[in-house]
């Protein structure tokens, strides 16, 4: 066999070997097991990683959102009639949220800390100002009359008291009163009998640099799904408030923080203080943010639907108030609390109807997160909650009238984040390493397949040759014989 001839064979040769070694490598996942590897060995809530720095200081800029229910008709409500409200808003706050107290337990496979949260008011980010007036629900007046309704007397006492000094079911204050705090009269008054009773009220009030409780947290070294997942909160596992054990469970992150390597077909838990329980989000379709590739999830409507296996969630047992709102008195000092998605997104359609003015959209209203499925690095994303009161006719209580019972709704936030320019450039680099790890078998397959093409044409040219030697000869043979002739 001639030097040619070895070269072109060996080149066949070659091209099957690569060939057979990339499918292989493909079908044993062989680089993508080795890129998975690394990125769980990387992302741990360990000193020194770049996964702990963003856990315990997110770079991304964090606003809160508030918008308000203003309400138009409070003196037609009381007659029976449907209330009508006027969004406004929204009033916008820079959040700032770093880990504090941070300690490291079990060998490093927990960790414990406090998420301290700060609220700075932006105004250019704002329609309107902190000392806004708004009208809304007597949010400290309805507790009230709704802890006393069952005693007569007490109750009698209480709205005469209430006349004299004018307190009504609807009330009027400022944005920053709303939300911060503010000296009610009714319970100052109250606090005379009951020397505990706190007489200031806010939405959130005490919640303004400060922290919600101290979480352990599962750091994932012993297993990357176990990344930031809460351990205990407060110095418990379970909580409390609910019927069913199910219910009670603390589930899944803080939502800051998820693992890496996500899948499409996941679910996604996360224990939210706000609802007093915890919630899931699923796959919804795939984004791009800022370049970056992630996976969209979101809360499905069965999350807050009135089924069986929500029954738990029932205040108290037995009676839901319906799908897409939770009763979360029990865990609000007995306050006729209830939450939502904004504009009542995904409840029943009662809800919607009691209030004029409530718009539903899934694009404004629905809570959302973007994940980076690699590295589990949140691209984007926006919690969404309505903060509502029950309110009822109470006989005892003229100050109610004769109004509906219905859920009023008083606001809704929108707590919202998107990466950072710089996080994002970062992360990109990562996502297209590894994009040129994962595909290395492919790129052995089609250096293969461009072996065998050529070996092929090496073939083929090397029997043309032979064919164009012959005819000349056969063509110079006959001319000669012509000759003698």
């Amino acid at each position: 066999m001639s030097v040619k001839s070895c070269c072109v064979y060996s080149t066949g040769v070659l091209s099957i070997l690569i060939l057979i070694a990339g499918i292989v490598m493909v079908l044993l996942q062989v680089f993508q097991n080795v890129l998975y590897a690394k990125i769980k060995e990387e992302i741990v809530l360990r000193n020194g990683t770049q996964a702990f720095n963003v856990w315990e200081n997110p770079p991304a800029p964090v606003y809160m959102q508030f918008y308000f229910f203003n309400v138009t008709n409070p003196s037609e409500i009381l007659k029976g009639e449907r209330p009508a409200v006027i969004e406004v808003g929204p009033y916008t706050y820079r959040e700032f949220r770093p880990m504090e107290r941070v300690n490291f337990l079990e060998n490093g496979t927990k960790v414990s800390a406090v998420n301290v949260k700060t609220y700075v008011f932006q105004p250019n980010m704002s329609k309107g100002l902190q000392d806004d007036l708004i009208r809304t629900v007597n949010i400290p007046a309805m507790t009230v009359m709704e802890d006393f309704k069952d005693m007569p007397l007490i109750a009698n006492f209480i709205s005469a008291y209430m006349k004299s000094v004018n307190e009504n079911l609807m009330t009027t204050h400022t944005v920053g009163e709303l939300l911060w705090g503010y000296e009610d009269g009714l319970l100052k008054a109250l606090k005379k009998f009951q020397p505990t009773l706190n007489d200031v009220f806010g939405l959130f009030y005490k919640q303004n640099a400060s922290d919600d409780g101290e979480y352990v947290f599962l750091t994932g070294q012993q297993d990357y799904q176990d990344f930031a997942v809460i351990d205990q909160w407060k110095g418990q596992s379970v909580l409390n408030w609910w019927t069913t054990d199910e219910c009670n469970m603390i589930n899944g992150t803080n939502g800051a923080s998820f693992h890496p390597i996500i899948t499409k077909n996941e679910t996604l838990y996360m224990f939210n203080s706000d609802l007093c329980r915890s919630i899931y989000t699923t796959f919804e379709e795939e984004r791009n943010v800022k370049g970056v590739p992630g996976y969209r999830f979101s809360p499905p409507s069965s999350v807050f639907a009135n089924t069986t296996e929500n029954a738990g969630f029932c205040s108290p047992p037995g009676n839901c108030l319906g799908s897409g709102v939770l009763n979360v008195s029990a865990c609000k000092q007995g306050a006729p609390i209830v939450m939502s998605s904004p504009h009542f997104y995904q409840a029943d359609e009662k809800f919607v109807k009691d209030i004029f003015g409530m718009k539903p959209n899934k694009e404004q209203h629905e809570t959302i997160i973007d994940i980076n499925p690699l590295t589990g690095m949140i691209l984007q994303a926006s919690k969404r909650l309505q903060v509502n009161v029950f309110v009822e006719k109470i006989p005892v209580f003229s100050q109610t009238g004769d109004i509906r019972s219905l859920v009023f709704p008083v606001l809704y936030l929108n707590e919202s984040v998107v990466i950072d320019d710089w996080s994002a450039k970062q992360l990109g680099v990562i996502v297209e390493e590894g994009n040129i790890i994962v595909n290395i078998p492919f790129i052995l397959i089609a250096l293969g397949i461009l072996l065998g093409l050529v070996f092929m044409v090496l073939q083929c040219r090397q029997r043309i040759p032979e064919g164009d030697n012959n005819t000349p000869r056969q063509g110079k043979q006959r001319e000669h014989i012509y000759w003698v002739e």
